[in-house]
Order: structure tokens, then C-alpha cells, then sequence
């Protein structure tokens, strides 16, 4: 079912009580609602991201594909409660092996579909290598750090501190807005991130995946896509976007999005 103009989906917002405190999470449904026993797919978002700055691109996949999706706010992102300590620099692990199949298990989801973006395709690609996973879109994912990637943060840092950024993410995550931002700058520019590297871990992925990155991101190379495609033992596709940066769902949506969605029908 390649759908992209059906009629509205119905979307349910709803919490999750984890002792680390509340996670805000969505469901959203297909037109005339989800086939029983049929997969989901759930979004993993960026390192600044939450449910609200996905904007429309969860509710066009369901209605492209027919499936469910789920997609859901990470400690300190959005509406859900403050990080609930320091960010460390195995902040990704403890996100993929601890807080994730938590969540999953919460919504009674089984063997997922995953779509992440950024920090969000790393934690996929980690989930993957310990859990069934039906198949996962790995969208500007990082497996290890790159001089690129802590131009981008530090360039980032500067906009924060010159342009009206803060603001911008304060109506998507409120007054957790500062915490959230020098967690992610200040934890990826710390020395001991700097070997930060999960490509050991890539083997142990052994669904279909579909890898993509924009030609031009800001924050990784390519490197980092040859890396996940050579390392994983499943089936990898990769899709490189053209005039593309760190976010090609959005910047090429025409083009990224029926994609993901031939690839989730594919592997439903």
C-alpha cells in the first residue's frame, strides 16, 4: 500500500511511566485503522529532537505503508520529564540496551520496524545488534567520531549563543531547552568521547537495513555510511540524497520518504 494523499490518520498521545521518570510517546494509526499483527514502525529522533519537530513525516509514512507507528519523546526531549542524570558518553548505549526495549515492551511492540534519525540511527543500529528487529532506516547515523561532526557541533554551539536557536527549541522542549543542548554539545566535544566508536557492535545487525545520508551533511561523511553497510551482517541498502544535508526527510522529502516507504512494505 503506497498511499501518499489517503485520508487523515488518528494519532493517540499517552505516557510511559519508566522509575526514571515519564516518557511522552504517540500512536498513530492508518486510515480505518492497523491490520491485527501488523508490524510498527517507530521513529527514533535526532540528538535535538522530540515527537512535535518530526512535524508531518510519521503520519505520511503510516498512510504510505498501512502500518502503525510509534514514536516517542527521550528523557529530557519535548514533553517528556528532565534527563534523569548527567549525560555520560555511553549516553547511547544506556539509551538502545536499557531505556528502548523498556519503551517497546511498555507498547507491546514486538520484532519493530525502526526509523532514526541522527542520534536516533545510531540507537537503532544499537538496538538492532541485541534485539529482532524486522528491518530499520538508518537516517545521517553516526558509528564514530569525525572531525566534520565536532566542526558541525561547534558551529552549532556559535548559533546558539548568536542567533535566537534557544528560543526555537524552547516551544518544542521547554524550559529543559538549555540542559538539552549543552548535554549533546558539551558531551560529543569531551575528551573521552572523542573514542567514542560502536562499529564492534555493527555485526550483530543482521536485519534488512536502508542507510541513508545527505551528500552534503554537515555532520558526517560518508565514511560513516560505508562503515554501517560494511560492518552489518544483514542485507544494507545505501541511499546517498543529492543537495542534501543532515536532514533528508525533511530536505528531500519527495524523494526520501516514498523510499522508506517502498523499503517498510518490502520488510513488513
Amino acid at each position: 500500500m503506497l498511499n501518499p494523499d489517503g485520508p487523515d490518520c488518528g494519532s493517540t498521545d499517552f505516557s510511559i511511566g519508566l522509575p526514571e521518570g515519564r516518557i511522552a510517546a504517540q500512536r498513530i494509526d492508518p486510515p480505518g485503522g492497523a491490520a491485527p499483527g501488523s508490524s510498527v514502525m517507530v521513529f527514533l529522533h535526532e540528538a535535538l529532537g522530540c515527537i512535535a519537530m518530526w512535524k508531518d513525516v510519521p503520519e505520511r509514512l503510516v498512510a504510505m505503508t498501512g502500518l502503525p507507528a510509534l514514536v516517542y519523546d527521550r528523557h529530557g526531549h519535548g514533553l517528556s520529564d528532565p534527563m534523569p542524570r548527567p549525560r555520560e558518553p555511553e549516553y547511547l548505549d544506556r539509551e538502545s540496551f536499557d531505556v528502548l526495549p523498556r519503551v517497546l515492551a511498555e507498547c507491546g511492540v514486538t520484532n519493530p520496524i525502526l526509523f532514526g534519525h541522527s542520534d536516533g540511527g545510531s540507537i537503532a543500529l544499537l538496538y538492532a545488534s541485541r534485539h529482532p528487529v524486522r528491518a530499520l532506516v538508518s537516517e545521517a547515523a553516526h558509528v564514530f567520531v569525525e572531525e566534520v561532526t565536532l566542526a558541525g557541533i561547534k558551529q552549532a554551539a556559535a548559533t546558539w549563543r548568536e542567533t535566537d536557536l534557544p528560543q526555537r527549541l524552547t516551544k518544542y522542549h521547554g524550559d529543559k531547552t538549555e540542559a538539552l543542548f549543552s548535554a549533546w554539545a558539551d558531551c560529543w566535544q569531551s575528551e573521552p568521547f572523542t573514542s567514542w566508536n560502536m562499529e564492534a557492535a555493527l555485526p550483530g545487525v543482521s536485519c534488512p537495513a536502508l542507510v541513508i545520508q545527505g551528500e552534503g551533511d554537515e555532520y558526517g561523511t560518508k565514511a560513516q555510511v560505508d562503515a554501517i553497510a560494511a560492518g552489518m551482517s544483514g542485507p544494507a541498502s545505501v541511499m546517498i540524497v543529492p543537495a542534501c544535508n543532515h536532514i533528508p526527510h525533511f530536505q528531500a522529502s519527495d524523494l526520501v520518504l516514498p523510499t522508506v516507504a517502498e523499503f517498510v512494505i518490502a520488510h513488513s
